[in-house]
């Protein structure tokens, strides 16, 4: 296939063994601005130190036209697709965070399900292909990001395209039960098998995806946990995705000292998350004031700091939980506040990066208790940005894929309020040289498996495979 070419600049080529690295993820940055956290600043980590070609949907138009827009270039390129409003309403707003999501975070009693959406899924994800095949070249990777594409390796095999194709997948995966839900679930098994590399967070998930494919009677596992399905051989395997430790780390410790008001003895404890449902933000509150209620006399009154900028508000579901969590932090302070003092503040909007990593430095403990997560960065920022001879407290759900490389953090049920709000109390007062080991046995792991070891370790595998 001919090179495309747009604005009349070709895009370059940065190999990744013999070719260039072809990236696909749903949101891209617009500008050469570094991205704030998540799925984008990782990619930009990885891309940064490949090079290659780096995809991403536009702005909605009324009008989406196959090919690819150039949008920016430096380490490496950015182009865009194209999609039209009522597409990002089904392809995004509808089947990927109203039936995807939920359905990979464990909650099939969310799902919204409409064919319409499905029919847009798919549209995109064929455009996508389109977009790939007119670009890629015979020794390129192409690394698909998460849930938004789980169709585009099967539209590209379609296309005759013969490339190395991994897919990760970011977010947890459903068990064989929850799957069930999925109307499409007959071709799940043909989306993965589609790929070379299905990469997951955790050994968990690897065990989730393998059941869902022994239930397939097309599929046949093979010697080496590798998988046969209608001629085609691919491998699901975990690989848990780190963070840039040495870089957030510096930025912490340069970044100015937040100005909260606090009493000099009183403890931080601080939350930051997307507001969604998966992120246990109301059992969080619910624990942190049982802990408020059986608070010993005379102990330092701790503030709990949640920043929770809201994401998706045209789904229903992430509505009623933003009405929840307001209700619920109203009743807190309402219950335990003073003229001198709000144990509970809830900041909903974004806050930038290089603040919240002075936060984390500041804060005696980190909650990050989501229901379901696929990895949950947050811990391993919040390690990163501690300093090693007074550092914070992590306090670990069992449900964040982080927990399976974590568990020198104190791990809690975030469903089982009254052991969770002991661990608060536990890490208020959890003495200086426990919070030391704690704090260098996961920060060995964090700056060991760091976000360059998670792409060189895909990566690597990706490019072993024989096309």
């Amino acid at each position: 296939m001919s090179e495309l070419v747009i604005d009349d600049a070709p895009f370059s080529d940065s190999p990744v063994g013999t070719g260039r690295l072809i990236v696909v993820s749903n949101r891209i940055p617009k500008s050469n601005e570094v991205p704030a956290g998540g799925l984008v600043n990782a990619m930009h980590e990885a891309l940064t130190g490949a090079g290659g070609l780096w995809i991403g949907a536009a702005d909605p138009t009324e009008q989406a036209l196959d090919g690819l827009t150039k949008i920016g270039s430096g380490d490496y390129d950015r182009a865009t697709f194209a999609i039209t409003e009522a597409e990002h309403i089904g392809y995004y707003l509808g089947y990927s965070n109203s039936v995807l999501w939920p359905l990979f975070h464990h909650r099939p009693d969310l799902l919204d399900i409409s064919e319409s959406e499905f029919e847009a899924y798919a549209a995109v994800n064929r455009r996508v292909a389109r977009a790939i095949a007119s670009t890629v070249k015979p020794d390129d990777l192409i690394w698909i990001q998460d849930y938004h594409f789980l169709m585009v390796a099967q539209e590209l095999r379609a296309l005759g395209i013969a490339n190395r194709i991994g897919l990760f997948l970011h977010i947890p995966f459903p068990n064989p039960t929850d799957v069930m839900a999925l109307p499409q679930v007959a071709a799940l098994s043909s989306w993965l098998a589609a790929h070379d590399i299905v990469g997951l967070q955790t050994m968990r998930d690897v065990t989730s995806a393998n059941e869902v494919l022994r239930h397939d009677p097309k599929a046949q596992v093979l010697r080496g946990g590798k998988w046969l399905r209608e001629n085609r051989t691919f491998s699901v395997l975990s690989f848990p995705i780190g963070i840039d430790a040495e870089k957030f780390a510096k930025t912490a410790e340069a970044a100015r000292k937040p100005d909260l008001q606090l009493a000099d003895d009183a403890p931080l404890l601080i939350g930051v998350d997307r507001l969604d449902y998966s992120k246990g933000l109301v059992q969080r509150f619910e624990a942190f004031d049982d802990y408020l209620s059986r608070r010993a006399k005379g102990d330092p009154r701790p503030t709990f700091l949640q920043i929770a900028p809201p994401s998706r508000e045209d789904v229903a579901a992430y509505q009623e939980i933003r009405e929840e969590l307001e209700r619920t932090a109203g009743s807190i302070n309402g219950a335990h506040a003073d003229l001198d003092w709000t144990p509970l503040r809830y900041v909903r909007r974004h806050v930038d990066r290089d603040l919240i990593a002075g936060l984390y430095r500041r804060a005696d403990a980190a909650l990050v208790t989501p229901l379901a997560d696929g990895m949950n960065i947050v811990a391993k920022e919040f390690v990163a940005a501690q300093d090693a001879e007074d550092p914070g407290v992590l306090i670990l759900s069992h449900f964040a894929g982080a927990a399976e490389q974590m568990d020198a953090a104190l791990l809690i049920n975030p469903f089982d309020k009254r052991s969770f709000s002991d661990a608060i109390d536990r890490a208020i007062h959890m003495p200086l040289e426990e919070r030391r080991e704690r704090h260098q046995a996961l920060r060995e792991g964090v700056f060991e498996k760091d976000i360059r070891w998670w792409t060189d370790s895909f990566l690597a595998r990706l490019s072993q495979v024989r096309p």
